[in-house]
């Protein structure tokens, strides 16, 4: 035993070492369950006062009612405020928002198969690291920078018309412009250019997790069906999409879900038609009519909670 032992052997304990905490530090290291809670009870503390509180003091005003004279809340419970959204003006505005979010999920998903299948199965060493850069490299700059930036690009003297007219392809957008719907003075305002925005902000989201589910599906697989002879077509139907439909449901809530909420693209771009998220807004900050803001807060939930079980019903949350 060295002279440095001896000496720390011959010290008292420091102060305090063995005092109330710890007593304490002994008992939550010999109990691994109390250590876990003491770790997790205060960020879930902090989710739950601060983020679900928020949001469910919000939901609750939607049992609610407003004075219409007098402009204040009326206290007391009532399904009143849900009876509102049922009016025409509120009901487009809920279907509105869900079919940009179902063909905004629909495109993502058709653009983004095809990326995430050639970075599952063919990309490697490099050409793999370039797509994840490429593909993650939107989300590092900011949101209201590509906004803005879309806002150019989609201008009726912007980059893509002023490209367009050169090709000779100005007549095409003009036309595409002309038609109902899909079209508006030019393409910043119209509703193409808002799926256009909300492709490319929420593209990556739908790629990544398909790209993660196509990578588990074994090549001997594809192998095993094209030997028995079937055609590239019935693969893909029968084992490669079925197997991939947990990555494109995964992909679909995040892009349905974030096109159901956002209200910022549609304010830049697109028609001065309401979105969900526009009416939550205007219903809370300007009309001050919290109740019905909240109403109009209860949709989204309700559309991705229908959207969630009928994924399970259909089974893609099995095909793993």
């Amino acid at each position: 035993m060295t002279a440095a032992a001896i000496d720390r052997r011959a010290l008292p304990p420091p102060p305090g070492r063995h005092g109330i905490a710890r007593r304490l530090s002994d008992i939550i290291l010999r109990r691994r369950g109390l250590l876990l809670a003491c770790l997790l009870i205060p960020p879930l503390l902090w989710l739950g006062i601060i983020y679900l509180g928020a949001l469910f003091t919000l939901l609750a005003h939607s049992l609610f009612s407003i004075d219409e004279f007098a402009g204040t809340i009326i206290y007391q419970p009532t399904l009143k405020t849900f009876g509102e959204l049922l009016r025409p003006a509120n009901l487009d505005i809920v279907l509105r928002t869900v079919g940009l979010a179902t063909v905004v999920t629909l495109l993502a998903a058709v653009i983004g198969f095809p990326v995430a299948w050639y970075a599952a199965r063919y990309a490697r060493g490099r050409a793999k690291a370039l797509f994840y850069l490429a593909v993650m490299m939107p989300l590092w700059s900011s949101y209201l920078v590509k906004l803005y930036a879309w806002k150019l690009l989609l201008a009726k003297e912007g980059a893509i018309g002023w490209v367009a007219a050169r090709l000779g392809l100005g007549g095409v957008i003009d036309a595409w412009l002309s038609l109902p719907l899909v079209g508006g003075p030019s393409l910043s305002v119209s509703y193409t250019g808002m799926v256009l925005v909300f492709l490319y902000l929420w593209l990556p989201f739908m790629i990544l997790p398909i790209q993660a589910a196509l990578e588990r599906v074994p090549a001997s697989m594809l192998e095993a069906s094209s030997d028995l002879g079937a055609r590239p077509g019935q693969t893909f139907r029968t084992v490669v999409l079925p197997l991939a439909m947990p990555g494109v449901v995964a992909g679909a809530i995040f892009t349905f879900s974030l096109t159901l909420g956002d209200y910022i693209v549609p304010q830049v771009i697109g028609t001065s038609a309401l979105v969900l998220g526009q009416a939550v807004y205007m219903q809370q900050g300007v009309a001050g009519n919290l109740p019905l803001a909240a109403a109009f807060a209860v949709v989204p939930i309700v559309v991705m909670v229908i959207f969630l079980t009928v994924a399970k019903r259909v089974g893609a949350f099995d095909a793993v």
